[in-house]
């Protein structure tokens, strides 16, 4: 890293956040309101950053984006016009989908509409079978076909024939015509997710032709702003947690749908060590929601078992379980006089109230500020001074409509509801899969993340709270430390007991020579490779490692012990392959930041609210405090992208690159 600058920028539904780590290794840090058009508030961002750190835009040496226009596409139902092209008698495999419910005891749940609707799908004589090709396409009838998708106005096509994860032959044939005969994007499906389970291939396949001319769009404007401003052309943050170039997410769009969230948790692996602990919480409360995720063994743990407004995803992804729980979610009553907070946001205009720009709903943020933890002090972003008095009349409403006293008792409710929302989330990807919150340290970043930190670690009984210096922009931070990773995956069923090696090693040279064709310089890449099994009879697998030789015995072995870790037993069974899957990685090497305080800490003290009362609270500038430098709870840490609050009963220090750590027990002063 030394001798370069390079920036990341994260958008999120509410704030643009921007990394900068200059060629003397000084991090800068700023945010930025989003805007509609994304690649806007992110150019406003890198400008912003790089005044305050005193270059030009045009000495920036690399550029790395994580956004949200694909799972946007996805939630708003603003993609492109898809059609789907698949084999006769299967045109309505992605309508029908699995035989279950969304929600079991709900009498009125609903599906969501399919991406492509019926009149969109088209069928093509053709057959596969596990064996070989049955018959072949007639490339006639494919014509006919694109003459017919012409004339429905389709912005792009999928492409999801029957067993074309073992026999692609026909549905190459077929993608090869369409892309001849239509100036639309074609996706295939043994090029996006060559795997079995025809449902969740086909989705996987319509969900990458709806995205990727959003995708393409945007990057296409990013890049000519980019151009303009000087700055390089971005890489872009997938799903799985690594880097690739903008050419090549702008062909496999559908490994973009959880960018953001995934460059967050990269981030908080770089800067939070686990010691002695079995890991990491990661924890990450933006303006619109948040999400929590593992990191175990340095790794953030990773899922090819994913669902974005109710349409299966399949390519590999950062595990991360969101909650429509942020800053800007909005507080109000249900049917039931009950309180509830979210899913729905005030987002970034007119927003929370406190923001004096016309917002009159009462939201989390609202909710910080009566309690005494955002105060007058404080400037979200840098920018947005704060409206104590219209954040007290939003609450007061509140109170009025769910019959509490006043805006104070509003507030602590709003507060215990959102907080017991996230606990709920981060129950999920830790007690529900059988890990102990108390053997985890909690890594709270995002701008509202570390405010509610320790109250979450209270009460799910957490003992260390690590809270990155760059904890209100982590998602950028991350995106400077993300690796380039590269994943792909072919299906290859057989008992794992009499397996021909020969045809598995075969298999594993095709996928290593997949990620590697995507690899910018594949001679520094590092190829890994896993295996998908399952117990005879079962209908889900467990990923293990592979190593330089596939050796049966050892696989079954790994098989048997990761099932006994996410079960507690194991069975004498015979042993099904599944799936193969290679991953290219080309490591950038740790960050180095160089960290010392600036100027006075202690800024000053104002009423804040902890469970007896009103209590005089210390206020610091965080970026004040040097390193090895103490504070006890109560206090409030504010910086300009995100403020911590340190309850009564814990201590936070300052690391050497400004991390702060807080344990329970800490004395009150």
């Amino acid at each position: 890293m030394a001798d370069e600058t390079r920036v990341g920028v994260d958008v999120g539904g509410t704030f643009t956040d921007v990394a900068l780590l200059t060629a003397e290794d000084r991090l800068v840090t700023a945010k930025v309101p989003s805007t509609g058009d994304q690649s806007v508030g992110v150019v406003e961002g890198i400008e912003k950053a790089c005044a305050e750190a005193g270059i030009d835009p045009d000495d920036v040496d690399g550029f790395t984006h994580a956004m949200t226009v694909s799972v946007n596409a996805l939630l708003e139902s603003t993609g492109a016009k898809t059609a789907l092209v698949t084999t006769e008698g299967f045109r309505d495999v992605l309508e029908i989908g699995r035989q279950d419910r969304p929600d079991l005891y709900d009498l009125t749940a609903e599906r969501p509409a399919p991406l492509v609707p019926r009149r969109r799908r088209f069928e093509v004589t053709e057959r596969a079978t596990e064996d070989g090709i049955e018959t072949p396409v007639d490339e006639s009838e494919v014509r006919e076909l694109a003459a017919e998708i012409r004339d429905c106005g389709a912005e792009s096509v999928a492409v999801s024939l029957l067993h074309a994860y073992q026999h692609p032959e026909n549905e190459r044939a077929v993608a090869a015509v369409l892309r001849e005969e239509l100036d639309v994007p074609v996706s295939a499906s043994h090029e996006v997710l060559a795997e079995f389970r025809e449902f969740e291939r086909t989705s996987t396949t319509a969900v990458d032709a709806y995205v990727t001319p959003v995708i393409d769009a945007y990057l296409g404007r990013l890049e000519e702003r980019a151009a303009e401003l000087g700055v390089p052309t971005p890489r872009i943050m997938q799903a799985n947690g690594g880097l690739a170039p903008a050419s090549t997410v702008r062909e496999h769009a559908v490994t973009t749908t959880m960018s953001g969230p995934a460059a967050g948790v990269v981030g908080a692996a770089e800067t939070a060590a686990a010691g002695d602990l079995a890991g990491l919480v990661t924890f990450d409360m933006g303006g619109t929601s948040s999400d929590v995720s593992l990191v175990r063994g340095g790794e953030a743990e990773r899922t090819t078992d994913a669902e974005i407004n109710g349409h299966p995803v399949r390519t590999p992804m950062v595990d991360v379980n969101t909650v429509g729980a942020g800053g800007g979610s909005v507080a109000w009553v249900d049917a039931g006089d009950a309180l509830r907070v979210g899913p729905r946001s005030s987002g970034a205009d007119p927003g929370p109230a406190c923001y004096g720009r016309g917002g009159t709903e009462p939201t989390v943020t609202d909710a910080n500020v009566v309690l005494g933890y955002i105060g007058g002090s404080s400037a979200l972003g840098g920018e947005l001074s704060l409206d104590a008095g219209a954040a007290h009349d939003a609450l007061a409403g509140l109170a009025d409509e769910v019959g509490l006293d006043d805006a104070l008792a509003a507030a602590r409710g709003v507060y215990r509801v959102a907080n017991a929302n996230m606990a709920r989330a981060i129950r999920s990807v830790t007690v529900e899969r059988g890990h102990d919150p108390r053997r985890f340290g909690l890594v709270a970043f995002g701008g509202a993340g570390p405010m509610h930190a320790a109250a979450l670690a209270d009460g799910l009984d957490v003992g260390t709270v690590v809270v990155p210096r760059a904890c209100g922009v982590l998602s950028a931070y991350g995106l400077l430390a993300a690796d380039e990773k590269h994943d792909s995956v072919r299906t290859l069923r057989s008992p794992l007991v009499g397996v021909d090696v020969a045809t598995v090693e075969s298999a594993y040279d095709g996928l290593r020579a997949d990620v590697l064709a995507d690899v910018e310089t594949p001679a520094d890449a590092t190829v890994s490779r896993a295996a998908d099994l399952r117990y005879d009879g079962q209908s889900f697998e467990l990923t293990v490692p592979v190593g330089g030789t596939f050796d049966p015995e050892t696989v079954a072995e790994r098989f048997h012990e990761a099932h006994e870790g996410a079960y507690g037993y194991r069975l004498s069974d015979p042993v099904e392959l599944v799936n193969l899957r290679s991953t290219a990685v080309v490591e950038r090497g740790a960050l180095d930041v160089t960290y010392g305080g600036a100027g006075e800490a202690r800024k000053a003290t104002r009423e804040a609210f902890f469970d007896d009362g009103f209590r005089e609270t210390p206020v610091y500038a965080r970026e004040g405090l040097d390193a090895g430098d103490d504070v006890s709870g109560p206090a409030v840490l504010e910086q300009n992208e995100s403020t911590v609050v340190v309850p009564p009963g814990w201590r936070g220090t300052v690391g050497a690159d400004g991390t702060l750590t807080l344990t329970r027990g800490g004395e009150e002063r």
